[in-house]
């Protein structure tokens, strides 16, 4: 059920849950997680969706999905009447039709002088709210703006929590600082590794990084759940690229280890969550057939990019010029005659690194690939999941991004499929994460991220 539904105080008490076309385009399966409540639709919503049919991101996906839900549940029944969610909820379902307000009521098209489909919503879920009186009628959606409007008519309105986090300020970080003795210390550099019950067993989990602190010397290591041990993390230059903080080694670490099939790194702008990751993957070029260096599209204001001028290549490369930035930042780590400044530009042309919008590259085997995700705080948790489900033998994913740099309008720190990601995976023997904390792209980026 949506989380934010459900108290010990309102236990019991019958609801009505009227969701929003956001809702739907968000999670197909929503109308199914309100267990025994009810829920409805408004003849608003499914003309909405109609617009969404058609097309290859997400929302598409969820859109048509839903159609052959609604289809499959429907049956021979009429929507418009109430539909047991029988073997999905214990509740009940219904497609609301009347989106107009009896004269002398509360009536959101002449409460904002506009006649445009939220209004239409609004109006029908304060219809419900006339029609059972003794149930309470929440209206459920992404769009802040909507809840706003909702409350404003003393209509109960609420965010769809299904697959949110509760606090993102208490989100896993995958490292902690350990105090030990100076014989534990100098046993990770002399042996490589030391005893596992130097780590409270609270944070002993798998891929976890700690920074051990002896009196007089420090060490940087890490839980290996193969070996079952604490093990030293040396810092190591990778393809030009050298880690200028105890949480960009460990980053690297997890990127080049080979039984960590899952990546994610988490940071504000600055720290080199995505240099770090390219660099990693042109280090480890020989073991992949491929390098899918990927960010999702969130166009300016929310305008599609056809607004933008020029053909499609033209279109896109905006949003894809800050992974070359980083690509060709990597590459000026060496000379122009080098073999590895030449290299990258061969990978390029011979499209064994190809740089892609996400939207590209739904569909294709990930097979042999290794996959980095930018920007990924910016794609819902289905996203998320169906990238990763996707992965075939020999794929390795990572996941970059900052989950408080949110740049569309649905998703936010708590509901984000990096968050999520973070939040459902974390102790995975496959997966490791770490946030960083320091940015390294300048004094000036720095005083920017601190201060404004």
């Amino acid at each position: 059920m949506a989380k934010t539904t459900t108290t010990k105080a309102d236990k019991g008490e019958k609801k009505i849950f009227v969701l929003d076309t956001s809702v739907i385009l968000f999670d197909h399966n929503a109308v199914t997680q309100f267990q025994e409540h009810d829920v409805a639709i408004p003849i608003t919503v499914l003309e909405e969706l109609d617009n969404f049919k058609k097309g290859n991101e997400v929302k598409n996906f969820e859109c048509r999905e839903f159609i052959r839900f609604l289809d499959e549940l429907s049956g021979e029944n009429l929507l418009h009447e109430w539909i047991p969610l029988n073997g999905y909820a214990s509740g009940r379902f219904i497609v609301t039709m009347n989106t107009s307000r009896e004269k002398g009521k509360t009536d959101a098209e002449k409460a904002f002088d506009d006649r445009k489909n939220d209004h239409k919503i609004l109006n029908s879920a304060l219809n419900m709210q006339d029609e059972y009186p003794d149930a309470k009628v929440v209206l459920i959606t992404k769009d802040i703006n909507l809840r706003l409007k909702a409350k404003a008519l003393n209509l109960p309105a609420d965010d769809y929590n299904t697959g949110k986090i509760k606090d993102v300020d208490s989100l896993y970080t995958g490292s902690h600082v350990i105090e030990a003795s100076t014989e534990v210390v100098n046993d990770l550099y002399e042996k490589g590794y030391c005893d596992k019950t130097i780590v409270p067993k609270e944070l002993l989990t798998n891929n976890h990084y700690y920074i051990i602190k002896g009196m007089k010397n420090s060490a940087l290591a890490y839980y290996n759940p193969v070996e079952d041990r604490i093990e030293h993390v040396e810092k190591r230059t990778i393809y030009g690229i050298k880690p200028r903080n105890a949480e960009q080694t460990f980053a690297i670490h997890a990127i080049m280890n080979p039984n960590v099939k899952l990546v994610s790194i988490q940071g504000v702008a600055g720290t080199g969550k995505t240099l770090l990751a390219l660099a990693g993957t042109l280090e480890q070029r020989k073991e992949f057939k491929q390098i899918y260096l990927a960010r999702p599209i969130v166009p300016l204001s929310n305008k599609d990019i056809g607004y933008l001028p020029g053909d499609i290549k033209s279109k896109l490369n905006p949003y894809m010029e800050p992974l070359f930035d980083n690509l060709k930042f990597i590459q000026n780590q060496f000379h122009e005659t080098d073999q590895d400044y030449q290299r990258i530009t061969d990978m390029v042309n011979k499209e064994k690194l190809v740089i892609t919008p996400l939207a590209y590259i739904r569909g294709r085997s990930l097979s042999n690939i290794c996959f980095i995700i930018d920007e990924a705080q910016n794609l819902t948790p289905h996203e998320i999941k169906t990238i990763i489900s996707r992965a075939g033998e020999n794929t390795k994913i990572i996941f970059t991004g900052d989950v408080f740099q949110i740049d569309t309008p649905y998703l936010d720190s708590q509901s984000n499929g990096l968050s999520y990601l973070i939040d459902r995976l974390k102790h995975n023997s496959l997966y490791a994460h770490i946030t960083l904390a320091k940015g390294e792209r300048s004094e000036l980026a720095n005083l920017a991220n601190e201060l404004l």
